[in-house]
């Protein structure tokens, strides 16, 4: 595959960089995550943090948010949220009511613990996801460009907790868990606590919004081979093949799986996408969007688990470098 004309890739990869750098100051020892981060924004999508209480979730998403010139809101999600309290509310002032818009009209949107509200709040970010704008008072509202969800959730089991639907969980790009840090980066973050208040307080954007969306468009030209795009197909038809699977991965899933794969191309520097690219994010693509049988669910299997088996037996495609 030899190296196509197109976008400034290394204005992308810079950009990256400087996030990736200002993000690592608090949160230690997930580079890969939050390369995948970025490059989920950089394509548009929204990103779902799934992970077990205190592994950080809460604080990549603070410095992510800080370290972007975006305007910024934080939804706590609690069983009695509101839906008028993600989208706003009208008040009655000076003879009239007047709308007064609720978190959701902001650039970046943290949505700490989405499974705690109910599933009636939980819907009202639907439309706001999917199409960047919201109904509100018999009108719609378009969202501020660029609009980006980072949610993050608990697992069911934890008590007080309510299932994302499926519809919800479609929406989101990818979803990821970070898991524990390494020894070395847990020490790290001890030391970093030797103070009142949080590292993650100090951190200041290293972005501008205004060359952002330019950065956003560059990466839909990110070429994609043919043999790759035949990849792509390949594993999404193998999850409908499944037989552990109720349901496989949607065209949704193949969009978000190509789009994600040409961020990730152009956040590593390139201006097309390897066949390498399409296999690391398959996982974090796929995961919320496969139902699995009631038979694999008897048996403990996992969908990540179903994954891999789908990852090793579907071959990757032949590419001249």
């Amino acid at each position: 595959m030899k190296e196509q004309e197109g976008p400034d890739s290394g204005a992308i990869a810079g950009f990256a960089g400087r996030i990736r750098e200002n993000i690592e100051k608090v949160f230690l020892g997930k580079s890969g995550a939050i390369e995948t981060l970025i490059a989920a924004f950089l394509a548009r999508g929204h990103v779902l943090l799934e992970d077990v209480p205190g592994t950080g979730k809460t604080i990549l998403a603070r410095a992510f948010a800080g370290s972007l010139g975006l305007s910024f809101a934080r939804i706590q999600c609690t069983p009695d949220l509101l839906p008028a309290d993600i989208l706003g509310v009208s008040v009655w002032q000076d003879g009239g009511f007047v709308y007064r818009p609720g978190p959701v009209v902001n650039q970046f949107i943290l949505v700490d613990e989405i499974n705690r509200a109910t599933p009636r709040s939980q819907s009202a970010l639907l439309e706001a996801m999917a199409e960047g704008q919201i109904s509100a008072e018999g009108k719609r509202i378009a969202l501020p460009e660029p609009f980006f969800v980072l949610a993050t959730e608990n697992p069911v089991e934890f008590e007080g907790t309510f299932p994302l639907p499926e519809a919800q969980k479609d929406r989101f790009l990818l979803s990821m868990d970070l898991g524990y840090p390494d020894k070395e980066a847990e020490g790290r973050m001890l030391e970093n606590q030797r103070r009142l208040t949080h590292p993650v307080t100090d951190l200041r954007p290293v972005a501008e919004a205004a060359g952002i969306l330019s950065l956003q468009e560059d990466v839909t030209r990110i070429h994609v081979e043919a043999a790759v795009k035949g990849y792509i197909l390949a594993l999404v038809e193998a999850t409908r093949q499944e037989a552990g699977l109720r349901v496989g991965v949607s065209p949704r899933g193949s969009l978000a799986l190509y789009r994600s794969g040409q961020a990730l191309a152009a956040v590593r520097g390139r201006n097309f996408v390897v066949p390498e690219d399409i296999k690391e994010l398959a996982p974090p693509v796929f995961r919320q969007r496969m139902l699995l049988s009631p038979e694999a669910l008897v048996r403990g299997v996992t969908a990540d688990r179903i994954i891999a088996s789908i990852l090793d037996r579907v071959p990757i495609p032949e590419y001249t470098a």
